[in-house]
């Protein structure tokens, strides 16, 4: 599988991650199917940002932070964007680490007890920074993918064995609506599947993988496909969550009852060796994608040994275990993370989308008429609801 396809596999798994789960979770639990819409939104928007990424990647054969800064030609103006693209990275990243060491946290304390719970953050940051410092993560990521996979089908056949009401569904699905106090789950959802590092990563990793414009096809395939079943999987995740009996989840005990029609009492440690996987797996490739868009803005040309380069992932690592000591809980940081991504998203599409209509870098492949007119509707679409979020975070 891994040979077969390309960058859209690795895509898929860090947005399945321990804020996807949760978030997905809670807005199941909370919502029934009401907000399916927004999943089946976040979808779509994930597959033509992420195509659009893609195909910058494999045409220029740059990272997309690389082709923004070579595009801008007046200094200040430049620098601007760089600092915009770096606060927001870095911001955005840092929050994302502390939800992926707390959704690892939490898969430990559903596998060995909450004993050891002030230890979890640490040694989960200290895993993520052997792995990284050493760069002999790739076998060990290929095993946690698997587990990850595991975890989201079960998800899914839990969902089918629920024997959800069709037709409620295609509504939720279909139907756009607006549930009291929805919104800030709506912004969740959103920030969890379209996530900002993801286009700066996919856009270098598809320019390694594939060098001909003739690869284009298999780069849109890859891309399809792999974000279309996470996106099911997600989907599967909010339709099993309907039924869980306590609305009110604050710890892993309670995700785990989304999947009690399937495994029963073994569901809490499925659960816990999931979130575990999702959350070491998105810790290793977030400060990754920090490192390599900082590489690129200041110019770097450092490579992955490279102790600026190192430095960068370890900041990230630090802050995300540091988050986990302030007093926040794992489920409230990983709340955070995608809401901030939702704010932080439509900041990176905007470059994206213009970028991708510039004839002297893609040439013929520059983004159709149609491409734009879906690139701008995702984008005012998730600005509205960026917007709207601050305002209701603030009390406005």
């Amino acid at each position: 599988m891994f040979k077969k396809f390309g960058p859209g596999v690795l895509v898929a798994a860090a947005f399945i991650g321990p804020g996807t789960v949760t978030a997905c979770t809670l807005a199941g639990a909370k919502f029934g199917f009401a907000l399916l819409w927004a999943m089946l939104l976040s979808i779509i928007a994930a597959i033509v940002l992420q195509g659009m990424s893609a195909r910058l990647g494999l045409v220029s054969q740059n990272g997309l932070a690389d082709v923004i800064k070579s595009e801008i030609k007046i200094p200040w103006v430049k620098y601007s964007v760089l600092c915009i693209i770096l606060s927001a990275i870095v911001i955005g990243n840092a929050a994302y680490e502390g939800g992926n060491i707390g959704g690892a946290t939490l898969g430990l304390q559903a596998v060995f007890g909450e004993e050891l719970t002030p230890y979890y953050p640490l040694i989960i940051g200290f895993l993520a920074f052997v792995l990284l410092y050493y760069g002999n993560y790739k076998v060990l990521e290929k095993v946690l993918v698997s587990l990850v996979i595991l975890m989201s089908l079960s998800f899914f056949i839990t969902a089918i064995i629920t024997k959800p009401d069709i037709s409620k569904l295609l509504k939720g699905a279909f139907v756009p609506s607006f549930p009291d106090n929805s919104l800030l789950t709506i912004i969740t959802l959103v920030g969890t599947t379209v996530v900002p590092y993801n286009l700066f990563l996919h856009a270098s990793l598809v320019s390694e993988k594939w060098k001909s414009v003739s690869d284009l096809k298999q780069v849109r395939r890859d891309t399809i496909i792999s974000i279309a079943l996470g996106g099911l999987v997600s989907m599967g995740i909010m339709v099993s969550a309907s039924v869980i009996p306590n609305k009110n989840i604050t710890n892993v005990m309670d995700l785990a009852l989304g999947l009690e029609p399937l495994y029963g009492a073994a569901a809490k440690y499925l659960m816990g060796i999931g979130l575990f996987a999702a959350g070491i797996t998105s810790a290793i490739t977030a400060p990754l994608a920090a490192a390599y868009v900082v590489n690129s803005c200041f110019g770097w040309k450092a490579s992955l040994k490279d102790i600026k380069f190192k430095l960068v992932w370890m900041l990230i690592i630090v802050i995300g275990v540091s988050f986990l000591y302030i007093g926040v809980t794992p489920i409230e940081i990983i709340k955070f993370a995608q809401i901030a991504n939702g704010i932080l998203l439509p900041v990176i599409a905007v470059f994206l989308l213009w970028v991708v209509n510039k004839k002297t870098i893609l040439g013929n492949y520059k983004n159709t008429p149609f491409q734009n007119i879906l690139g701008t509707i995702i984008i005012v679409i998730t600005l509205v609801l960026g917007i709207k979020s601050i305002i209701k975070v603030f009390g406005y």
